[in-house]
């Protein structure tokens, strides 16, 4: 993806009406061919954003004694193995809204997925090696919490259309532009027909009109 086409597309971007907060920047890909009931043209991927995404990222710890002090210290919030039981489904679904990833102590899988799987699952946030999210006893979790403030997830569900933020309005262009670069190579990537896959891509505000980036493989 050449620089140029995203910097100039940012720029234009910046012509549209402004608003009184620092808007969330979202790139949109349409994609082409793939048939979605094919597996092997499933799409379930990460990027690592050069810049991050331009707001906090909450992480909550599920984790058994090896990993208590350490989560405590680095996390937002930890729950021990001997709290699960206390927790209720309505616990469970304010946890999802409060908080981006979730660890999760590899040795605990099992009492995890039985406890916070059905919830955590259906609203995508259940802990995914991909993304590291499951990490071993002895984990460094600082590393890993470094790494998923700049992560984020990519997925084609029902739709031949993937979004993700890719910063902030008060991010410069050059960052949004690198940004946004680190997820067209990730999809490009993980696409089976590579480039020839992406129709189209388009930036946009919070509450701004969608701005071409380039279509149909120029």
């Amino acid at each position: 993806m050449d620089n140029k086409l995203l910097t100039t597309a940012i720029k234009k971007l910046r012509s549209s009406k402004k608003r009184n907060f620092d808007q969330s920047v979202d790139i949109i890909i349409n994609i082409l061919q793939i048939d979605l009931k094919n597996p092997e043209h499933r799409v379930d991927t990460s990027a690592l954003l050069p810049h991050g995404i331009g707001r906090p990222v909450k992480i909550c710890g599920l984790v058994d004694k090896e990993l208590s002090d350490a989560s405590k210290k680095i996390l937002d919030h930890t729950i021990l193995k001997s709290d699960f039981s206390n927790l209720d489904k309505k616990n469970i679904k304010k946890l999802t809204e409060d908080y981006d990833y979730f660890i999760a102590q590899s040795t605990l899988m099992v009492d995890i997925a039985k406890v916070f799987g059905k919830i955590l699952g259906s609203r995508g946030k259940m802990p995914n090696p991909k993304l590291g999210c499951v990490v071993p006893p002895t984990a460094k979790l600082d590393i890993v919490k470094d790494r998923l403030k700049k992560t984020v997830r990519l997925q084609i569900k029902k739709e031949l259309i993937i979004k993700s933020v890719i910063g902030k309005e008060s991010m410069s262009d050059d960052m949004l532009a690198q940004n946004a670069i680190s997820i067209i190579e990730a999809i490009t990537q993980a696409l089976p027909h590579n480039k020839e896959d992406i129709g189209s891509i388009f930036l946009k505000f919070t509450m701004s009109n969608p701005v071409l980036v380039c279509e149909e493989n120029e």
